[in-house]
Formats: C-alpha cells, sequence, structure tokens
C-alpha cells in the first residue's frame, strides 16, 4: 500500500466512532455523501479496494476495473475521500450530498392516524401501493387475501424468525389439477431493498385479485410466493437502521474474534450493532464462503459461521427442497441495477444450459421492456456485478436442480438506489409481473 494511502487511512483511524450517530435508536445519515466511483486502471483499482476495508467507508458494491460502484462516507471523510480521489485521478460523482434527507423523502408518511382504520374499513386491507409498508401490514394483506380468496390462496408458515416474525409463503393455486408445476418468488432477502417486497406482493396482488386476466399462468401452475424473506432485518431497515442489509441474529461468539476486536467493535458501533446479523444471500450450501463473501459479523456481506445458520435462509431450502419435484422455476428479487442474472455467481465458469437460461432470461426482459420501456441487462453475475458465493440462486440451480433459476436486481440504475421512491412502485411491480409471466409461460410450454 503506497503511502498516499496510509496517511488517509491514519485520518480514517483517528475517526473511529463518528461514522454513524444514533438518534433516539435511529442511525442518522445526515449529511452523509453517497459517491459513484469508477476505477480505469489497476493502479487506481488498488487504491479503492484498500479504502473498502476501512471502517466508516462503505460500499454498496465493490470495486471493479472499469465499472460503476457505489459507496458511502460520513460527512468528516466525504470532502477528505473527494479530495483524495481527485488526486488519484479516479473518476468520482457525488450521487447525494445528505443521504437523510433523501431518506425522508423516499417513503411518504401515513396520513392521519385514523387513516389505516378507515383503509381496513373500505379494502378490508391495510396495504397501498403508493408507500413502502411495514411487517405488520404485509402479514395482514396476506391474512385477506386468503380469506377474500379461500379457493385460490393458502397461506403457509414456514419458520421463525431469530426475533419471532412469521417466515409466510403464499400459495396460489387453482386446484384444478394436483401436482401442477410452480414458480417460486421471494423478496426481501437483504432488509434494505424495500422495492423488492413491494414488487413481490405486487405479482400478488395481480395474480389473485386479477385472476380472471391472468388465469393462463395460474390455473397451469402453482406460484409460491414469499414477499418478505428477511422480516427482522426489513423492519430494522425501517425502524432504525434505512441500510440494514443483513438479519438480526447475534454476533457468533468465537475465539477468533477476542475481546480486543470486540472492545473495538463496541466504541465504533454501538455495543455490536453493526456487528449483528448475517447476509442471508451468501449463507446457502452451495459453494458457500467461497468468493464475495466475509467471514467477518460486521461486514455486510458476513456469510454466517456455517451454511444454513440462519433460521430463514434454513426454512426457505428446506421449504423448497420439501417441493423441488414440481417447483420449475426459482427467482429471487433483490435490487438495484436492472439486471436479470443467470447461474453461476461463484464462478465464471458456463453452466452447462446457459444457452437455454439465457433464451428464457431475454424474453422476460423483452416482456419487461415492452411495458414501460425499462432496460434490463442479461447475464451472470460475474460479468456484470461481482461474483458470489453461498447464494440462493446458486443454490436452487446446483442443490435444488431447480431449472430455471434467476435473480432479479429490480430498479434502477442507482439514480436513487436503494431509496427507489414509493411513486415507482406500481410501474416496477407491472414490468416486472410481465418478466415473470414470460417465464411462467416458457414453463407452461415445457409441461
Amino acid at each position: 500500500m503506497r503511502l498516499q494511502v496510509r496517511c488517509f487511512i491514519v485520518f480514517l483511524d483517528n475517526n473511529k466512532g463518528r461514522e454513524r450517530t444514533q438518534t433516539n435508536s435511529r442511525v442518522s445519515y445526515k449529511h452523509y455523501q453517497l459517491l459513484r466511483v469508477r476505477p480505469s486502471t489497476d493502479d487506481e483499482l488498488q487504491e479503492l479496494e484498500a479504502l473498502e476495508e476501512e471502517p466508516g467507508i462503505e460500499f454498496w458494491s465493490p470495486p471493479i476495473t472499469n465499472r460503476s460502484a457505489d459507496l458511502v462516507a460520513p460527512p468528516d471523510v466525504a470532502e477528505y475521500l473527494k479530495e483524495y480521489l481527485t488526486d488519484k485521478d479516479v473518476q468520482f460523482t457525488v450521487l447525494s450530498s445528505d443521504l437523510d434527507g433523501d431518506i425522508r423523502k423516499q417513503n411518504p408518511k401515513s396520513k392521519r392516524s385514523s387513516y389505516r382504520s378507515n383503509l381496513l374499513k373500505s379494502e378490508s386491507h391495510p396495504l397501498t401501493w403508493t408507500r413502502y409498508h411495514r411487517y405488520k401490514d404485509i402479514m395482514d394483506y396476506l391474512d385477506y387475501l386468503s380469506k377474500s380468496a379461500p379457493n385460490l390462496v393458502s397461506i403457509i408458515t414456514i419458520g421463525k424468525t431469530n426475533e419471532g416474525r412469521l417466515l409466510q409463503v403464499a400459495k396460489v393455486s387453482a386446484g384444478k389439477k394436483k401436482n401442477n408445476p410452480a414458480i417460486w418468488i421471494d423478496g426481501g432477502m437483504h432488509g434494505r431493498e424495500w422495492i423488492a417486497t413491494s414488487t413481490a406482493l405486487f405479482v400478488l396482488k395481480q395474480i389473485v385479485e386479477n385472476y380472471q386476466t391472468n388465469k393462463g399462468v395460474v390455473d397451469t401452475l402453482d406460484w409460491y410466493i414469499m414477499p418478505l424473506a428477511n422480516p427482522d432485518g426489513y423492519e430494522y431497515s425501517h425502524t432504525s437502521d434505512r441500510f440494514w442489509r443483513k438479519n438480526r441474529s447475534k454476533k457468533p461468539k468465537d475465539p477468533e474474534y477476542d475481546e480486543e476486536y470486540d472492545e473495538e467493535a463496541r466504541f465504533m458501533w454501538g455495543e455490536d450493532e453493526n456487528c449483528k446479523g448475517v447476509d442471508l444471500n451468501r449463507n446457502f450450501d452451495y459453494h458457500w464462503a467461497e468468493v464475495g463473501a466475509s467471514n467477518d459479523p460486521c461486514k455486510p456481506n458476513f456469510a454466517g459461521k456455517k451454511p444454513f445458520s440462519e433460521p430463514e435462509s434454513r426454512a426457505l431450502s428446506e421449504f423448497i427442497m420439501e417441493n423441488s419435484e414440481h417447483i420449475k422455476a426459482y427467482i429471487t428479487l433483490h435490487s438495484y441495477s436492472q439486471m436479470l442474472l443467470v447461474p453461476w455467481g461463484y464462478t465464471r465458469q458456463t453452466i452447462k444450459d446457459y444457452d437455454e437460461l439465457m433464451y428464457v432470461a431475454r424474453k422476460a426482459a423483452e416482456a419487461l421492456q415492452k411495458v414501460h420501456g425499462t432496460e434490463y441487462t442479461v447475464g451472470t453475475s460475474p460479468n456484470l456485478l461481482y461474483p458470489t458465493s453461498g447464494s440462493s440462486d446458486d443454490w436452487a440451480k446446483g442443490r435444488a436442480g431447480i431449472k430455471y433459476s434467476y435473480t432479479i436486481e429490480l430498479r434502477d440504475k442507482g439514480d436513487y438506489g436503494f431509496l427507489l421512491p414509493a411513486s415507482q412502485i406500481i410501474p416496477t411491480g407491472r414490468e416486472t409481473f410481465a418478466a415473470l409471466k414470460s417465464i411462467a409461460k416458457q414453463i407452461i410450454h415445457q409441461k
């Protein structure tokens, strides 16, 4: 590491403990800046990689040569960071100079306190499509669907989270034929990716409340939809830290993490708060923790102490394995970048049925684009984003044997990122449903 990097890191060390401030149990991102960097040489990449491990700077995507990566920097670091990047000729753009202000704008507050009760009276459920809703509203909506369409919808509880929240799957089946082929969709595996949960809910609404319009893909295909795969992380991103990614399991006890390390973490984050949780999308038992995952519990992509260490990933995987004979497609919704990703994530090696998977994915992307003109890129994660291991889509393909396994990275390409306005819930839902129907028709065609 060169002297300039060391000097900048010394500055970071002197600012430990001031990266995040908590007000009334909520992490404040006041005057935090969101930067987009683009290293064009290996030297520039090394400069960024040296910063990637430092406290106070969080990369939302790892830096890669000739690709853009987004990072968050606290106010007392951001100005020095920009000077440093300028000095190193690393291209960067400031996407936001106050993330706290952007957070407040994303999700409109509910109207008067009686609004929810009035909505319950008029609609029999509290869900709207003009804001991002909390766990209770989502569970109430699932309950409403099962009661309003009992011949079509059944709610299956597949487990509980560390904090005791229910892990629920909506099964939509016309019931005209047993052992129909099925499609699985999950959202919200990462807490901060609110649009993924809202999109899964919108798809559920379309096939249930608009059943007559969508009979062709419901009568001949069962749908398993899990809108909220990480309820604890999702709730925490609403109540405490908007950009929380992991679940909320306790920090693992391990001799590797000694008392000195723990003291440092407590000083920085307040009782190890940032060291809680596991990245559920790195916790699956397929090439676990080989690449694109961390063994450090304080990192956002911590893979856990072992595969399936978490109740959420275990419950999801066990349910899918029990039904794997008739689940023909696995789709996991994430954000952001507008991409439709095919396996593998852990290697650049081409999967055997790559051409067929790409054909179906391209058809889905074309169907999506026809709705609002939104363009999605199709390919593998290592080629388009970054390598990952222990991910749910690789596991579904490689371990559960599900032929069509995809990750859909939803809107947008970074203008809003994780703070996609609630006004984009409906258009995102509409176009994503078009893509999913395209995949569903492919399954039906191959019956």
